[in-house]
């Protein structure tokens, strides 16, 4: 059974139906976008985020104690948005909810429902439609040290190089997507599918795909650790993430 998409200009989805284990035992009776931040809800602040730049129709995905979360959103209009509901009767993993939303007709934004940060999501949304690509992967970089020196030796034992505690650079989704409709004919109504592998496909098609680097802000809110640090953040820099609803 598929859930009809709110018709408007910007439109977005957001995956609100994870069990969020890394949080337990707290999710184990509250669904994770439910989870204070502040003030609010984690949920609640991605959503005043989305209102400000400019989405006025939102597509919740939810699965986990999801009756808790649709008693607190409701329609939206406490918010100032449209909210319609695409309900899980088993979990299909992040990519897998889209094909339970019909109306998706145009290009539109997905992002998880746990996600802290300073994007422009209407800015990143209207680059993807002017570029061209059917999907566009925002991204962060991340660096790891190794706290070793690394050897480097070839298949007669020798050594061929020496690096000391060398620091790797490498690129992260920001778990915020933007997808053009015909990017949908890659995932099977029912099939579990997360986002890894729909961008699999998509490559394998010979589709392009965008990634798109943001050096502002970004904290996925993943564990206790990662929820505090949050908690930190949206306290010290409320107008930067909320604008002038902060």
């Amino acid at each position: 059974m598929s859930t009809p998409a709110v018709r408007g200009s910007r439109l977005a989805v957001v995956l609100a139906g994870g069990r969020g284990t890394r949080l337990a035992p707290y999710t184990v009776v509250m669904p994770k976008p439910l989870m204070p931040l502040g003030d609010m809800p984690i949920l609640e602040l991605v959503l005043r985020q989305l209102r400000r730049y400019g989405f006025r129709q939102v597509v919740l995905a939810v699965g986990h104690l999801s009756q808790l979360i649709e008693a607190y959103f409701g329609d939206g209009s406490s918010l100032g948005v449209e909210l319609v509901y695409a309900r899980e009767r088993e979990p299909l993993g992040t990519a897998g909810p889209l094909a339970l939303i019909s109306g998706l007709d145009r290009d539109f934004l997905v992002m998880n429902g746990d996600v802290l940060t300073s994007l422009d999501l209407g800015a990143f949304l209207d680059a993807h439609s002017v570029a061209g690509a059917p999907a566009s992967i925002a991204t962060y970089e991340r660096t790891n040290q190794v706290d070793f020196g690394v050897v480097q030796s070839n298949e007669a034992g020798y050594v061929t190089g020496y690096a000391e505690k060398p620091v790797h650079r490498y690129l992260v989704s920001m778990g915020v997507y933007a997808f053009s409709p015909d990017v949908l004919t890659f995932i099977t109504p029912g099939e579990r599918l997360d986002f890894p592998d729909l961008v699999l496909r998509l490559l394998a098609a010979g589709s392009r795909v965008r990634s798109v680097p943001f050096s502002g802000y970004w904290l996925d809110i993943g564990r206790h650790d990662d929820l505090a640090r949050a908690q930190e953040e949206l306290e010290a820099h409320r107008a930067d993430f909320l604008g002038e609803d902060a």
